[in-house]
């Protein structure tokens, strides 16, 4: 079995490498910062492959997959992603759209591409890491809210294609709440909740990729919020949202 992981240097992509090596997976671990995947090929067992690219430049995209669609991959993991808090007029827009690309044009084009030669040997699984952000609207988290919206709902709108056509072919979407990874550093911000272990996210999302399911919300408390965040009208859930992401922003965001 192969997987192919992108945003594999750290957090939640990393310890997914780390879990699908005990599981006995050929790894392609794909990132910008090849020291730090040169660390991890050293840590795993087993065949690793890695690849330094940065997937905010969408030709590198197609490189990626122009280099592996003859590795035979079973897995294919959309992990690549970042955030950036503050007030949507105040935020740099070049940044934004470099976080369009990574999160939504770069799986966009992953999922298409491997999901095509998915269909036609009609085995293979893509798990899309999104965010319990996209069920909800984020003030002062705008963009990246809004790209996990976009990335979700694709996901599911896959899944019920796939599901028509009685494939073996199988789609999910990760959607965690608050993880310990270099997220809120990224992001200029930092979560005032517990946040989930990084490695148990990475076991549990994996576990039930590998049983087909669609949304994968790894903690009991994600899994009430967002039940009951169905019921809430839109402008309270706003005023919730833009009080939990106003005192997480600091700095020049604060």
């Amino acid at each position: 079995m192969k997987a192919l992981i992108t945003g594999a240097s750290s957090g939640i992509g990393r310890d997914m490498a780390r879990v699908l090596a005990k599981k006995g997976y050929s790894l392609i671990l794909v990132a910008r910062r090849i020291e730090r995947l040169k660390e991890l090929q050293k840590e795993l067992k087993g065949n690793i492959k890695i690849i330094s690219l940065d997937l905010s430049n969408i030709d590198n995209v197609y490189k990626l997959y122009n280099e592996t669609k003859d590795e035979e991959i079973d897995l294919v993991i959309n992990n690549a992603g970042f955030g950036l808090f503050g007030e949507f007029y105040e935020t740099d827009l070049d940044t934004e759209l470099k976080m369009i690309d990574v999160n939504c044009r770069a799986p966009h084009i992953l999922t298409k591409l491997y999901l095509k030669d998915m269909i036609k040997k009609n085995r293979g699984r893509i798990l899309n890491v999104c965010s319990s952000a996209g069920f909800m609207a984020g003030p002062r988290l705008s963009t990246y809210y809004a790209t996990k919206n976009y990335l979700l709902k694709l996901t599911m709108a896959i899944n019920e294609e796939l599901r028509q056509m009685k494939s073996d072919v199988h789609i999910s979407a990760l959607c965690p709440g608050p993880v310990a990874t270099e997220f809120n550093r990224v992001a200029k911000g930092t979560f005032k909740v517990r946040e989930a272990d990084s490695y148990k996210v990475a076991e549990y999302a994996i576990r039930k990729t590998l049983k087909n399911k669609m949304i994968i919300v790894p903690t009991l408390f994600m899994k009430l919020t967002l039940f009951f965040n169905r019921f809430a009208p839109y402008r309270l859930s706003l005023m919730v949202a833009y009080y939990i992401q106003k005192r997480k922003t600091r700095g020049n965001n604060g």
